[in-house]
């Protein structure tokens, strides 16, 4: 089996994997899983040489009320997680779903009549920490476990521009996240554990999950990177913006760990043709994972997704039938080449040179405050990325009080530091 999740990223290759995406049925695939479908599937990402994949059981069937969660549900997911084991491959499992591709799953006992706050009713917590921890225990004897994951990207049920949000405050979404992860812990002790929230935490103004909360919880950094947040839009499919946008927002990340050894895990990254002609998309392939790999902690990357979705399936975004490395019909297509070629060329590129200068991101005292500079168009993203097209290699710098602009840059080994004013 490959590589201890905890071993260090100096000492070991980047990990590169897949998120799995079931051919036949989509994730409706687990109100009836077929076993042997899932094991074509899984072969076919193995012949990428992804050495992992990430899982997605649906809410609603591992717990259709708050006090029952079915065994047969948690065996399901155990027989995929031994499945990958047998071709080589690795597993994280996200333990609420929560949201995909556009569809929420959130389960009955949390909607109409029944709507409560999935985030500070303490019933609702108390149910939800239960359901991590007996699926943590369910798996945690797999040898291939790589750990679980709080869900895809749940905290977009508290966003303001939800239509229809679980409001709370910046230590409720902290005691949230804290809560659920030690149900995982207790579940699974060895695991890597972490939490996977889309970027509004990191570029969102009013969002009650931060950038702090992303980087100190869990196990490693996890982002989620999409150039149609405003970056392909903004600067156009070919752009040095597009190509280097997973490398600044790794580095983004890095910018608020505690420690410099923390990993980071590009757990999400796709090519979507919404922004991208199918021409451009070898290029972003390649672009994109060579420009991650720039990242010192890097991890792993994690490619979105492994197949497409079926076009007999109704109401998803176009693009969500084209973001697969295999089409519906389970063939190879262009992007899995990249991947599979960007896979094979990593395994010859040397460790990442030290980053250039640190370009400063104020974070002011409210952690609610000025996180939007750091969006795509935003100053600290303009900064970077003038300094990026001019060949600099730059990092990023949080600053909370004014005398850490003069203080000695830890992660450029001294480099000069250039202040942003937002």
């Amino acid at each position: 089996m490959s590589a201890s999740p905890h071993t260090p990223t100096g000492t070991a290759p980047v990990r590169f994997g897949v998120n799995y995406t079931p051919r036949q049925g989509w994730f409706h695939s687990w109100l009836d899983l077929d076993l042997d479908a899932v094991g074509e599937d899984l072969t076919a990402v193995a012949s990428l040489g992804a050495d992992h994949i990430r899982l997605f059981p649906l809410w609603p069937l591992l717990q259709p009320n708050r006090t029952l969660i079915r065994p047969r549900a948690l065996d399901d997911v155990r027989a995929v997680v031994d499945i990958a084991a047998q071709l080589g491959m690795d597993v994280v499992v996200d333990a609420i779903q929560g949201h995909l591709s556009s569809f929420d799953f959130v389960p009955s006992w949390l909607a109409t009549w029944h709507r409560r706050n999935m985030f500070t009713d303490p019933e609702v917590v108390t149910a939800t920490a239960q359901l991590v921890r007996a699926l943590a225990q369910r798996l945690a004897d797999a040898p291939n476990l790589l750990g679980l994951s709080l869900g895809n990207e749940v905290n977009q049920f508290s966003a303001s521009n939800h239509p229809d949000p679980d409001g709370l405050t910046v230590p409720e979404a902290e005691a949230w996240t804290r809560t659920l992860l030690d149900a995982a812990r207790d579940g699974a002790p060895q695991g890597m554990h972490t939490v996977a929230n889309y970027d509004a935490a990191w570029f969102m103004d009013d969002h009650a999950f931060t950038p702090d909360q992303s980087a100190q919880l869990g196990d490693a950094t996890v982002v989620h990177s999409w150039i149609f947040d405003g970056t392909g839009q903004r600067y156009g499919a070919r752009s040095h913006e597009v190509a280097h946008r997973t490398e600044y927002y790794l580095e983004l990340a890095r910018a608020f760990s505690p420690a410099p050894e923390r990993p980071l895990w590009l757990q999400e990254v796709g090519a979507p043709r919404s922004i991208l002609e199918e021409t451009d998309v070898p290029w972003f392939v390649r672009s994109t994972v060579e420009n991650s790999l720039q990242c010192p902690e890097l991890w792993g990357i994690t490619w979105w997704c492994s197949h497409d979705v079926s076009r007999s399936l109704a109401d998803f975004p176009p693009l969500e039938h084209t973001l697969g490395l295999f089409d519906e019909d389970g063939r190879l297509k262009n992007s899995g080449a990249a991947f599979r070629d960007a896979i094979a060329a990593a395994r010859e590129q040397p460790a990442p040179a030290p980053r250039g200068r640190a370009i400063d991101l104020p974070v002011g005292p409210d952690p609610l405050l000025l996180r939007s500079a750091a969006a795509p168009g935003g100053s600290v993203f303009e900064q970077w990325m003038e300094a990026s097209r001019a060949g600099e290699r730059p990092t990023l710098r949080v600053v909370r009080e004014l005398a850490d602009v003069t203080a000695g840059d830890t992660r450029t080994g001294g480099a000069a530091a250039t202040r942003v004013s937002l």
